[in-house]
């Protein structure tokens, strides 16, 4: 599913096109995707002019003057800015419809997106509001990961993927930022000392900047939106070569996700 990386790419793709447009009309072509779809976004948009596009972990904000709407991907999720939109397809199930007919269209095929909308600050909307903080900011960093995981006993990639502990962090780079700071995966989060936080904390902020800058794993192509591997050391690769130590990498099951790392490098 999309992570932070493609999240933050998508808020960048879409901030130059959106923003100032004007908002003429809600095409929702299915009542619900994972939630329902807020029937007053027909009401309450037409008119609104889209003033930034924000980004709040894996999900995307849109202040549109009267208030924020609120997106998440899901799985398969990917939104588009068309201006010169086509006839939606199967899996195109809700559209913006802006100024000179361009329109933001919302593509889906496993419909495990989210569109809410809220009038009040967005951080205090249920879907936000117990999300940790921002891995890119002084909050995260290693004394704040020693303090929340000296009582956990989960294994210590599930307490990074918890959007609790810090926001966004998906398993592609839990597995990425785990083999960085040498740590295996399945170790206690209580277990790790602040040195091995320390290195933690800025493993995961190195990968999820790095995935950024080359531009992200996320691609789409036709009606399909898949991730296509640039350079993972671990990820995806279970029984090929540690690319540090050319020992056999191996492959796990944590939180029923793959987990693949270096029994010799992660301790």
């Amino acid at each position: 599913m999309p992570e932070l990386p493609e999240v933050e790419l998508t808020r960048r793709r879409l901030e130059p096109d959106l923003v100032g447009k004007r908002i003429e009309r809600v095409e929702a072509r299915i009542p619900k995707l994972r939630l329902p779809i807020p029937g007053e976004l027909a009401t309450v948009l037409p008119g609104r002019t889209i003033r930034s596009v924000g980004r709040r972990g894996k999900y995307l904000l849109f202040d549109c003057e009267a208030g924020w709407l609120i997106v998440h991907l899901g799985m398969t999720g990917f939104l588009r800015f068309l201006a010169e939109p086509a006839q939606p397809g199967k899996h195109d199930h809700l559209d913006i419809c802006l100024g000179a007919g361009s329109v933001l269209r919302f593509h889906d095929p496993r419909r495990f997106g989210t569109v809410a909308w809220t009038t009040d600050a967005p951080a205090g909307h249920p879907l936000l509001a117990g999300i940790g903080p921002e891995p890119f900011t002084a909050a995260f960093d290693g004394d704040y990961l020693f303090k929340v995981s000296r009582s956990r006993r989960v294994a210590v990639k599930q307490l990074i993927m918890n959007g609790a502990t810090v926001a966004g962090v998906g398993n592609i780079y839990a597995n990425e930022a785990l083999f960085r700071a040498a740590i295996r995966p399945d170790r206690p989060a209580s277990s790790l000392t602040p040195r091995e936080c320390e290195r933690l904390a800025l493993a995961v902020r190195e990968v999820l900047e790095e995935s950024i800058d080359q531009g992200s794993t996320y691609r789409v192509a036709e009606e399909t939106v898949a991730y296509h591997p640039l350079a993972f050391t671990v990820y995806g690769r279970g029984k090929e070569r540690c690319t540090r130590c050319n020992g056999a990498l191996e492959g796990i099951r944590l939180g029923n996700r793959s987990t693949v790392y270096c029994p010799r490098c992660q301790r």
